[in-house]
């Protein structure tokens, strides 16, 4: 990662992202209405477009939920475990690389990110700087990864 990532970094991000999903939204809607009578209105591009748009209310939402959060982070009393919103040091046993642990929605150039729901973000959520936690990365191969710094 190369792009130095703040708390409004992420907001903007968040916020750029938002916009998009609602021009993408709005975009569907105009998409779905139906344009004639009878069989055109049950077609089936209209039940994808429907399908399409649930999905972008739901990206939406979760946006609006990260967005809001974003503006009052979490304090954690001593800051040395991972949490949503950081950027954690890590090394898989080649050297140190570095991403945000948070949404997909906020990746982009220069922010790599490791979402909570992952199989490594579930073994780093509230992991300690300096432990070292294994993760399954596939079926049958575990591996190993060395939380060396957060910010």
């Amino acid at each position: 990662m190369t792009a130095t990532l703040t708390a409004t970094s992420r907001r903007d991000t968040l916020a750029a992202r938002l916009s998009e999903l609602q021009a993408e939204r709005t975009q569907a809607l105009s998409e779905i209405v139906p344009s004639g009578a009878g069989d055109v209105a049950d077609r089936a591009t209209n039940v994808d477009g429907h399908v399409r748009l649930a999905m972008l209310d739901e990206r939406i939402a979760t946006v609006e939920s990260e967005l809001a959060a974003s503006r009052h982070p979490a304090q954690r009393p001593d800051g040395s475990r991972v949490g949503v919103g950081d950027v954690v040091t890590l090394d898989f046993g080649d050297g140190a690389e570095t991403f945000l642990f948070g949404s997909v929605e906020e990746a982009g150039e220069g922010a790599d990110v490791i979402t909570p729901n992952s199989p490594l973000g579930q073994a780093l959520q509230h992991a300690a700087v300096g432990s070292a936690v294994t993760y399954a990365a596939a079926p049958g191969r575990t591996l190993s990864v060395q939380v060396i710094a957060l910010s």
